[in-house]
């Protein structure tokens, strides 16, 4: 029987209740060490090693390097692994000063920057979701047969989009209910879905709420560069609403997208080699 095992970095434990979430993986896989449910010293020798979380401190950046060669294949699973996530929020300055004002003791030192684990080691597969659901985790471990991932949440998502109901202005849940089934950039609504990658079934805008992109780009934006993902969004924005350009691309680069939507950029920006779109689920 195959063996896995999950490091936990710096993150929320999102991604392992995930995995716990779902049961098929019992019988084909040993889960080996997984401090949220088994008691283990180290990590040992695992088939598959899964990463969540990012690199935020020496702790992590000590765990990741001693794990890695023990395991036949590693993966980064969700956005903090892959991106930095919330913990990459403590990169600004006014959060880091906040922290490192008041020594601490017995506690790991921060590093200058939350990184993501391939900065550190090789990752062969990249799992990501904020959490990753557990037909993703499954998906990753058993490859259970007929499984397939639309090209983007828009297709998951089902919502009709109508030409002739076209807001002039993001009003979003000011303008009460949300109506069902229709689609939710027509109701005033910043959704990202036509640009995210598809696989998580569209929880979120089929229950109302925007995709805020936490699957990362489609594979045909994963290798350029933000002004064309940026572009690509707008122009769905455009074509739904008659909202004007400069307050779509204002709304874009606001903070409360910025968490996930401007992580897109993690997959193929200056100064990185390009994640293949081939090892992206």
């Amino acid at each position: 029987m195959k063996t896995f095992a999950v490091l936990q970095l710096a993150g929320c434990a999102g991604c392992e209740v995930s995995l716990l979430n779902a049961d098929e993986w019992v019988g084909q896989y040993r889960l080996a060490y997984m401090p949220l449910v088994i008691s283990a010293h180290d990590v040992p020798e695992v088939d598959l090693l899964l990463v969540s979380g990012g690199v935020r401190n020496e702790e992590d950046l000590y765990n990741l390097r001693r794990a890695a060669p023990r395991a036949g294949k590693v993966v980064a699973i969700g956005t903090c692994a892959i991106s930095g996530g919330v913990p990459s929020l403590g990169d600004r300055d006014d959060v880091r000063e906040v922290f490192l004002t008041d020594r601490r003791h017995h506690v790991p030192q921060l590093l200058p920057k939350c990184h993501p684990i391939d900065a550190v080691v090789p990752v062969d597969r990249y799992l990501p979701g904020c959490p990753p659901t557990p037909e993703l985790f499954m998906a990753l471990l058993t490859g259970p047969p007929g499984f397939k991932m639309s090209a983007i949440v828009c297709i998951e998502c089902g919502r009709k989009k109508l030409r002739d109901m076209k807001p002039n202005r993001f009003t979003g849940f000011q303008r009460g209910e949300v109506e069902p089934g229709i689609c939710l950039i027509n109701q005033g609504f910043l959704c990202i879905g036509s640009s995210t990658r598809g696989g998580c079934r569209a929880p979120c805008p089929r229950a109302g709420h925007p995709c805020v992109g936490c699957r990362g780009p489609s594979d045909s934006l994963i290798e350029k560069e933000s002004a064309a993902w940026l572009s690509s969004i707008s122009r769905v924005i455009s074509g739904l609403t008659d909202i004007p350009a400069a307050d779509i691309d204002c709304e874009l680069r606001s903070p409360h997208l910025s968490l996930f939507l401007f992580q897109f950029s993690d997959y193929s920006g200056p100064g990185r080699t390009p994640r293949p779109k081939e090892k992206v689920m």
